[in-house]
């Protein structure tokens, strides 16, 4: 795990230099703080933030082939390079290093930029080929790790964070209103997008080549759900049996690092399981990391506690409070670089410093089990939205609705009136693509209702479905609904924010590298063929899931109800009747009107009923924390210092 920075540059314009490399890298120095590498060839400059992982002595970025006409600076992790290696030595190639990312240079001799095909891992590559003089951006098939670019006249410039590019000098930063907009619907920018004017993102299972002739850039791998209307059958054991085989194989190879590998424990199904199979292969004692919370609506101690005795394993929990979320925001807004609607990546922020502090760089997390084996509330809730379109006046109706979100104090599931409005809005779309999605995204751009007049007025208002249709794959409407679903789901939440704010920007923040066995892309397509009964079983989520890994945990466990993290929103800000004083500033009247996204008078509003108590509901907590992580973002990057972190 690591920070990249570079540039490439066009025949016509100035080659890169090192001061400038030294600049940009710099500013990922929390991403990489135990050295930095460089590479300075005509028309192309690398450089490199190093978190050593694997091959301590000789891994250091750049790598390079036999006869130094390929480099290679990586961010992430190849963990199949064991077997490449050996498959590549056998072929003649040379090594020098024991490192994971010389696989890359030699793969790349190979077999071209379709070098990626091959790779088992997390990654963003920038790879540089003197011979044809082009430079190959790669990102992983899940978008766990970034890779950001712009494009400046005849060069290219990249990183692993924007405000390395930023640290370049050409490129101004600037929030992208189009993506405020987007951020304020999807809960991100849709992919190829970032928070910035001029900076885009690779989106997942993609590569980028820069050459004289042109930028071009092409998909390599994707969700894909066609093959799970015509798989032979198989019984949900045997398909069971074939999961285990499938997470064993992917806990073993991300157990790979020459430093001390821990998890993370929520106490629910997914990281219990990952730390059930990380004890069993028996690498090294576990240590687990968990978060508590004070409101018992948020805390899952007890899970966690039942998990560690069941286990016999280390615990170390950290204690999170409204205060120190507050605290934190700013600073974590500087790392994420994109405003949020929840605070949830803050207490993951403030556990990757519990993990650091401890001595520990690499931990393997649950993340993705429920994009992949649909585990979400909003599946079962989609499913539930559609029977009941088909049948209005079914007296199953409220049974129905109760099954749903029994974590949450103010459920949308209860309460006459809006929860009939919720559930029963566009119903004659209920066979559209993107159905399942409407409530939540018709609930947070509710917060466009803060946004400025004069923002408002550029804001393409089209339906949020008609905006993400262009995006979907041909064939998608072939696809089992559920399927649908989930291809939405993987491509808007978890890879614009869930792997984001509250995966990799939070975890580096404090040069921890985050592993998720869930989505090694072998069990992603595994699962992408499975009949969607095997994943929801009628409203039983993640059922073969359960299945596989029923033996590793308490009962208890397997069947408790899902409970997704999260942590306190407006109540975070909020002290002794007023805003907290971290926060306060950037909500002043003054600072609202001079950054312009905002309606003062609407905000000021909100801002009376947050304090009052009275904002309980989904809309209004997500835009008071949308409001101001867009107010801490302009405060960074925009009026302050994007090199320099918030204390």
């Amino acid at each position: 795990m690591c920070g990249i920075a570079g540039m490439w540059c066009g025949p016509d314009s100035l080659p890169p230099d090192r001061p400038t490399l030294e600049r940009m890298i710099g500013t990922l120095r929390h991403r990489g703080p135990d050295g930095f590498g460089y590479f300075v060839g005509d028309g192309v400059g690398l450089a490199h933030a190093r978190l050593s992982i694997i091959d301590l002595a000789t891994g250091d970025q750049p790598i390079h082939n036999e006869d130094r006409t390929v480099w290679v600076v990586a961010n992430g992790e190849i963990f199949n390079y064991i077997e490449l290696r050996a498959e590549l030595v056998a072929r003649g190639h040379a090594f020098y290093t024991a490192s994971d990312t010389e696989v890359i240079v030699h793969l790349y001799e190979e077999h071209g930029d379709r070098f990626v095909d091959y790779l088992n891992g997390q990654f963003a590559i920038a790879l540089w080929d003197s011979r044809s003089h082009q430079l190959i951006l790669a990102r992983d098939r899940l978008g766990i790790r970034p890779v950001l670019y712009a494009r400046v006249g005849e060069r290219l410039l990249f990183a692993s964070e924007a405000k390395a590019i930023f640290a370049e000098g050409s490129v101004q930063a600037r929030i992208d209103e189009q993506s405020l907009g987007q951020t304020f619907t999807y809960w991100s920018p849709l992919e190829g997008r970032t928070a910035f004017e001029g900076v885009e993102s690779l989106p997942p299972g993609c590569v980028l080549t820069a050459r004289a002739d042109g930028v071009r850039q092409h998909r390599f791998w994707d969700w894909d759900f066609s093959a799970a209307k015509s798989s032979p059958p198989r019984t949900n054991e045997a398909y069971a049996e074939e999961l285990r085989s499938l997470l064993v194989d992917s806990v073993r190879l991300q157990l790979r690092a020459d430093v001390p590998v821990g998890t993370y424990l929520s106490g629910g199904l997914d990281s219990s399981a990952v730390t059930a199979l990380v004890r069993d292969i028996g690498v090294a004692p576990v240590r687990a990391f968990s978060l508590s919370f004070s409101d018992p609506q948020f805390d899952e101690s007890a899970y966690q506690r039942e998990i560690v005795d069941h286990l016999g394993i280390r615990q170390t929990t950290v204690p999170v409070t409204e205060a120190s979320i507050a605290a934190a925001f700013r600073r974590a807004i500087w790392h994420i670089e994109a405003p949020i609607v929840r605070t949830a990546p803050i207490p993951l922020m403030l556990l990757a410093q519990s993990v650091h502090d401890a001595g520990y760089k690499v931990v393997l997390t649950g993340e993705g089990a429920d994009e992949v084996f649909a585990g979400y509330d909003i599946f079962r809730e989609a499913k539930i939205r559609r029977w009941i379109a088909r049948h209005p006046e079914s007296r199953w109706r409220p049974r129905l609705l109760e099954r749903l979100y029994p974590y949450l104090r103010h459920s949308p599931a209860r309460g006459g009136t809006f929860s009939r409005q919720f559930f029963s809005s566009e119903d004659e779309r209920y066979d559209t693509i993107g159905y399942s999605h409407l409530p939540r995204w018709t609930t947070t751009r509710r917060s466009w209702q803060f946004l400025s007049a004069d923002l408002r007025a550029g804001l393409e208002e089209n339906d949020p479905i008609a905006e993400l249709a262009p995006r979907l794959p041909r064939g998608i409407a072939n696809w089992p609904t559920l399927g649908q679903d989930q291809y939405i789901e993987a491509h808007t939440l978890m890879t614009g924010y869930l792997l984001q704010a509250q995966g990799d920007r939070v975890s580096m923040a404090h040069s921890v590298e985050g592993r998720f066995p869930y989505l090694d892309h072998r069990l992603v397509e595994f699962a992408c063929r499975l009949p969607p009964s095997a994943k929801l079983f009628g409203l039983r989520e993640k059922h073969v899931l359960k299945l596989a890994v029923r033996d590793l945990l308490p009962a208890a466990v397997i069947r408790r109800p899902k409970q997704p993290y999260r942590a306190p929103d407006s109540q975070s800000l909020v002290a002794q009747g007023r805003m907290r004083e971290e926060i306060a500033d950037l909500l002043s009247p003054q600072r609202l009107r001079e950054a312009g996204y905002f309606d003062g008078d609407a905000v000021g509003r909100l801002i009376e009923k947050c304090i009052s108590g009275r904002a309980i509901g989904f809309g209004d907590n997500m835009s008071l924390i949308g409001i101001v992580s867009t107010m801490a973002l302009h405060e960074a990057f925009v009026g302050g210092r994007p090199d320099s972190a918030p204390a």
